[in-house]
């Protein structure tokens, strides 16, 4: 009875659903965050009887046929890219980018890594870095005396120095854009990887065409709507449900046919 693995097939497309809406209220509150949806696709069908075929020595057609279908398969889980909202903090080292673009991390590897989390620090020799200690690209290092620290919203990094009127500049951030950055492979702690899907990173100023601008003092909030995540939930909730009473209408049939004598 291929009921059975049909309905097997929906109830694991919906846990996988459920773990994806999980994922996203577990991150309600992280900075830079991206919602995830799942999408799915439909399996493979047995074609019993093929339309457009002749039905007749007259010449008349099969206008449908027979096509039966095999369940349901995850297609892709997508990052939803919308921006979230301006959190203040009035934190200094808080960046937010308002638009498209990456802040630049190296990592200990000497890999780049991209990120939308823009809750940086000093460490101990004055360079901006992540909450992990990874250093922004290009590296900024910040005076040990320095009075007060500006960030434009062109990126333009500038400190008030002692007995100094006038601030001066100790660096320029950039953004780095992508083609495709749903296409990004996520490794955890706010980081993206650059993939063949998601194409070379474009590097840019920030105002510049095709690039967001840096807000000094605020963070990025994720994007996940939890009322709508709520309403996700409930329905992946009830497909589950009803997935689980087909196999229990299918297992009924089954017991009386074996109950046949």
């Amino acid at each position: 009875m291929r009921s059975l693995s049909i309905a097997a097939t929906g109830m694991l497309a919906q846990q996988l659903n459920v773990e994806v809406i999980s994922n996203n209220l577990a991150n309600l509150s992280t900075s830079g965050f991206k919602r995830q949806r799942a999408e799915f696709q439909d399996l493979l069908y047995d074609t019993q009887r093929r339309m457009g075929t002749s039905s007749s020595d007259q010449g008349t057609m099969v206008p449908t046929g027979v096509q039966l279908g095999t369940g349901v398969k995850t297609g892709s889980v997508y990052r939803v890219l919308e921006q979230g909202n301006a959190t203040l903090t009035d934190n200094s080292y808080d960046l937010m980018i308002q638009g498209n673009g990456y802040l630049r991390v190296e990592m200990p590897n000497g890999d780049e890594a991209y990120t939308r989390d823009g809750s940086l620090q000093l460490d101990g020799n004055g360079a901006l870095v992540t909450v992990d200690g990874y250093p922004v690209q290009p590296g900024i290092t910040v005076p040990s005396n320095a009075l007060q620290v500006s960030v434009s919203a062109a990126g333009q990094v500038q400190v008030t120095l002692p007995n100094t009127t006038a601030p001066q500049v100790i660096g320029q951030l950039d953004l780095a854009s992508f083609v495709n950055p749903a296409g990004l492979e996520a490794t955890g702690n706010n980081l993206f990887l650059e993939t063949p899907a998601s194409g070379a990173p474009t590097i840019g100023l920030p105002g510049d065409a095709g690039f967001g601008t840096v807000l000094q003092g605020f963070l990025e909030s994720s994007n996940v709507n939890p009322v709508q995540e709520i309403t996700n939930l409930i329905n992946a909730q009830r497909a589950y449900e009803l997935n689980s009473k087909v196999i229990t209408a299918s297992d009924e049939m089954l017991q009386t046919i074996n109950q046949v004598r």
